[in-house]
């Protein structure tokens, strides 16, 4: 039988785990480069469906690109206020970047080419970005691990930021990342701290053998 980690570093991991946050400030600084080829080696040992190995990792390093990816953020960031309609303020008030902060900024990619990979994809075509989730949570839990603070930037146009990378057709991106030094990690999600919503009890999201009767998700308030 597989012997488990030592305690101290089952401790390690779990500690990994409930302390990883969604970060949006930032202290400027560079990233040291054997800790960022770290952080992209356990990216990429992230498991993937069919070891298709879907994702792909562009570093932003241009100044000028940097501000361009900002400014798609901007405007989608400006459309989603509207969208959320009676929400709009509320909104505008979160600081949902570090864009111009962060040490470094990652976009990750869905690879193009992707229809010949079968394997697990079959009747879920969508395991590809479950692959590429995977890979950016190992990054994410080892920046924590590093002192690092990460943030997952999902408002953009999609073909705006596609087209700014010059990426080819069928690749689809589909997170920003900022990457960098903060001055520390929140005791709390922000959007719990920001009371946007709350943390699901875990007995609310784990079943047993059948879906529940009795419309429990209908009675939770929309966060939209």
């Amino acid at each position: 039988m597989a012997q488990p980690f030592d305690e101290a570093e089952r401790a390690a991991v779990y500690r990994a785990i409930y302390e990883r946050r969604d970060m949006r400030h930032f202290v400027p600084g560079p990233v040291d480069p054997a800790t960022l080829r770290r952080l992209l080696d356990a990216a990429h040992h992230a498991p993937s469906v069919g070891f298709m190995q879907p994702w792909r990792i562009v570093r932003i390093t241009d100044a000028t690109l940097r501000t361009q990816l900002h400014a798609a953020v901007e405007r989608e960031r400006l459309a989603t206020a509207d969208a959320l309609g009676k929400r709009h303020d509320e909104f505008m008030k979160l600081k949902v970047e570090g864009m111009r902060e962060c040490g470094e900024l990652l976009v990750v990619a869905l690879m193009d080419r992707r229809e010949p990979h079968i394997f697990g994809r079959r009747t879920l075509p969508e395991m590809d970005l479950a692959s590429v989730a995977c890979a950016i949570q190992n990054m994410w839990l080892a920046a924590r691990a590093e002192g690092l603070g990460m943030g997952w930037v999902s408002i953009f146009d999609v073909d705006e930021v596609r087209e700014l990378l010059a990426m080819p057709a069928g690749a689809k991106p589909v997170a920003i990342l900022c990457l960098g030094h903060v001055a520390g990690f929140y005791p709390q999600p922000m959007l719990e701290m920001e009371r946007w919503a709350e943390r699901r009890a875990l007995g609310e999201c784990v079943y047993e053998n059948r879906w529940p009767q009795g419309g429990a998700e209908e009675d939770r308030p929309s966060t939209a």
